[in-house]
């Protein structure tokens, strides 16, 4: 298995009030030990900033961790403010607690996968590798 050169470009985000970004930031350490570029936008970011800081970073990903119970509410916002900036069809992923009534519903939404306490970061790494090594294929980018 031949793996592409191109680097995996990601952005973690921590939308609305949560101030506990130890998961986010462990994760981005674990994904760029897995060779990715990682941009953490860093704590008390809006929807808005979020997405654009995706669109100025041209990232393939977009992961958003949150504890504070506003998933419902954020996640959808950043989505939205994807779209809006045509960058529907990024991979969106996210941790955090989410019921899994909830997570259900953001999947619905477009978000590919949703990771909760105890995942294992080298899986979630291995995952998001997987995913977009197959969407590089689809799209003919292995450069």
């Amino acid at each position: 298995m031949q793996m592409t050169e191109r680097k995996i470009r990601v952005l973690i985000g921590k939308p609305g009030l949560d101030g506990h970004d130890r998961g986010a930031k462990t994760v981005a350490s674990v994904l760029r030990d897995h060779g990715m570029e990682v941009i953490y936008t860093g704590l008390h970011q809006t929807p808005a900033e979020i997405a654009e800081a995706a669109a100025q970073e041209d990232v393939d990903v977009v992961g958003l961790s949150i504890l504070s119970g506003a998933h419902m509410t954020l996640f959808p916002r950043v989505r939205e403010e994807l779209v809006s900036r045509g960058m529907g069809e990024i991979l969106m992923v996210g941790g955090g607690i989410i019921p899994a009534e909830d997570a259900e519903t953001l999947r619905n939404d477009g978000f590919a996968r949703l990771f909760g306490p105890g995942t294992n970061t080298d899986e979630i790494a291995e995952w998001i590798a997987t995913e977009m090594k197959q969407r590089f294929e689809e799209e003919g980018d292995d450069q």
